[in-house]
């Protein structure tokens, strides 16, 4: 019983999570691409292209997430195990958003100089 609450708590939120940032980082992202690239056509494909990798990224992260745990037995493990997983997905959406940030930095540093 326990373990689907925790299921249920950790797909809602992480869903949600990934979902949100996805789209706010979708958005947000049209514009520093712009600054970077200055072709609008690249800028929408590149934008397209890192979002959908960044859902199978997580989405694929979520499945496998679920087949590694373990039995909950009380509500406090439920909170616990949920809070814990939710964590590792957030860390990993920042270290995924910096990793794109400075490699489109770079490469653009790189266009410039040639």
């Amino acid at each position: 019983m326990f373990t689907l609450v925790s299921y249920i708590l950790f797909l809602s939120v992480s869903s949600y999570l990934t979902i949100d940032v996805g789209r706010r980082c979708y958005h947000a992202g049209k514009h520093y691409l712009h600054y970077l690239i200055h072709d609008s056509d690249l800028c929408l494909t590149i934008n397209r292209i890192l979002l959908g990798c960044y859902y199978l990224i997580n989405l694929g992260y979520i499945a496998i997430n679920l087949t590694h745990w373990d039995k909950v037995n009380s509500p406090e493990e439920v909170f616990t195990v949920a809070a814990v997983r939710i964590g590792y997905i957030t860390l990993i959406l920042c270290v995924l958003h910096f990793m794109n940030i400075f490699a489109l930095y770079f490469l653009r540093k790189n266009l410039m100089i040639k």
